[in-house]
Order: structure tokens, then C-alpha cells, then sequence
């Protein structure tokens, strides 16, 4: 039961500091992200932020063991 509490935690913190990265991108950046992804179909915009999202999980999976 503790292996599913800890897992969920640093789920809860990963999501987290995801969003909060997601949101420091957001605000440095002088054009809207999502805005730039789905409308104007920027691939390379997506493929930065599809390499932030692995290595975050990188992170997350390494830190649960």
C-alpha cells in the first residue's frame, strides 16, 4: 500500500512541476504556445515540448524507484 501512496505522490509532484513548466514556458515566451501548436501547426514547437514532457517523466520514473 505504501508503493501505491509514494507512486501517487510523486505523480501528483511531477504533474505539478509539468504545469508549472508549461506556465514559465508560457509567460517567457512572446507568443502563445498552444496558439502557435494547434492553430498555425508548428511542428518543431511541438517536438520541444513533446522532449520536455519525456524527460519529465524520465525524472518521475527515476525518482519512484
Amino acid at each position: 500500500m505504501t508503493e501505491i501512496t509514494s507512486t501517487l505522490i510523486y505523480t501528483g509532484i511531477g504533474l505539478g512541476v509539468f504545469i508549472v513548466t508549461l506556465i514559465v514556458m508560457e509567460v517567457a515566451t512572446k507568443f502563445s504556445i498552444s496558439k502557435k501548436i494547434a492553430h498555425e501547426g508548428n511542428i518543431a514547437l511541438a517536438i520541444v515540448i513533446a522532449s520536455i514532457i519525456a524527460s519529465l517523466g524520465m525524472i518521475i520514473s527515476s525518482a519512484i524507484r
